[in-house]
């Protein structure tokens, strides 16, 4: 989306019989708070935490699972994008419920069922094997060992129950890296869920490719992308057994650049869904972002950069739209920004609510400052 400093920010548009009905969570990327608002912008409740917040998902319980900045203490992933220091989880008050440290965290996470957490991680790749890995472009001071990425199970104590390595079960022919992008780590995984039978799908952006993950073996039990979708993020599987994909199209394209979001059948390997931007570059991030099904069918979109949230129906038609108006300094060019890793929705039954007090007069004052209703 083109950007202006005169942009209005808040409530843009709502069709109200169109929406579905819920709460919006919205987390910048820098800053150090996480809202809920409702469907006229207004501030409904807010989480503050003192080491920052830079992407948040709410559980059923109603506590605010946290990524928190990194402190960039640790060279092998110093600006690197999505890089974090801890994951926290706080309770509806911003109490520190839990706390995992690790200054190789990045991008995602997924909560199990039995307490445990699942993580994204790097660690460095042996000199010999970093060597093998295919494309991306060779500069000068390229680390020796390149980063690859794990999936940590850790346990409620911090204990790392299992780790799976996926430079393991990749495949050096099959799995190259873009060749306009860096070599400092091989996949940059930015998306990781767990599937109803247990396998995980994971989102690998640097080589174009979406795959689930059968954990018992450590095998992939498909993988697709390549040639059909760029640097992607925010792989999710729907009821339907499809998978829904933010396409960000980053490299993907020597025409206008433009951003999809896509519906493949894992099955036929057919896209069978796709929501683009009209005119096509109206609609572009080129990194971070994601979009998800909603239960009426309509699918939330986060065009990431700009700070812009807005739900389409099934035939693609705007029915909500909304500009995260809380900008904070970023941490890597000092610029104000109201950019944001995702967005999430939340329906009115979701058991976090239960019992909440959500009235948007709690934040008067904010919703004053910041066109709230």
């Amino acid at each position: 989306m083109g950007w202006s400093i005169h942009h209005p920010t808040g409530l843009i548009y709502r069709a109200p019989q169109r929406i579905y009905p819920g709460y919006v969570l919205l987390t910048c990327n820098q800053g150090d708070q996480a809202v809920l608002i409702d469907l006229d912008g207004a501030v409904c409740h807010r989480w503050l935490w003192p080491g920052g917040i830079t992407y948040a998902d709410l559980l059923p319980n109603g506590n605010l699972l946290c990524r928190v900045p990194s402190k960039g203490n640790v060279e092998a992933v110093k600006g690197l994008g999505g890089v974090s220091s801890a994951l926290v989880e706080l309770d509806w008050e911003s109490n520190l419920v839990w706390e995992y440290v690790n200054p190789y965290l990045h991008h995602d996470h997924a909560r199990l069922g039995n307490g445990n957490t699942l993580v994204l991680l790097w660690e460095g790749m042996s000199p010999e094997f970093s060597a093998t890995i295919k494309g991306g472009e060779k500069r000068e001071g390229d680390p020796a060992e390149m980063l690859g990425d794990i999936v940590a199970e850790i346990a409620p104590d911090g204990a790392v129950l299992g780790e799976w390595r996926s430079w393991e079960y990749l495949d050096i022919e099959e799995d190259v890296i873009c060749p306009l992008e860096e070599r400092r780590e091989w996949t940059h995984a930015n998306s990781l869920r767990i599937l109803p039978d247990g396998k995980w799908l994971i989102s690998l952006r640097r080589i174009d490719t979406v795959a689930i993950v059968d954990p018992m073996t450590g095998e992939f039990t498909w993988k697709w992308g390549r040639g059909h979708i760029s640097h992607q993020h925010d792989a999710r599987m729907l009821a339907n057994g499809n998978v829904l994909i933010f396409n960000n199209n980053t490299h993907g394209t020597r025409g206008p650049a433009y951003s999809t979001v896509v519906e493949v059948n894992p099955a036929t390997d057919e896209i069978e869904w796709e929501y683009r931007g009209s005119p096509l570059d109206s609609f572009y991030a080129s990194y971070i972002s994601g979009a998800e099904r909603l239960p009426n069918e309509n699918t939330l979109i986060c065009e990431g950069p700009s700070g812009r949230v807005f739900e389409v129906t099934k035939t693609k038609q705007i029915v909500w739209e909304y500009i995260n108006p809380f900008f904070f300094p970023n941490s890597r060019t000092g610029d104000d920004t109201n950019s944001m890793f995702r967005a999430h929705k939340y329906g009115l039954d979701y058991p976090a609510f239960e019992g909440r007090d959500l009235d948007p007069k709690l934040f008067s004052n904010l919703n004053r400052l910041y066109g709230g209703a």
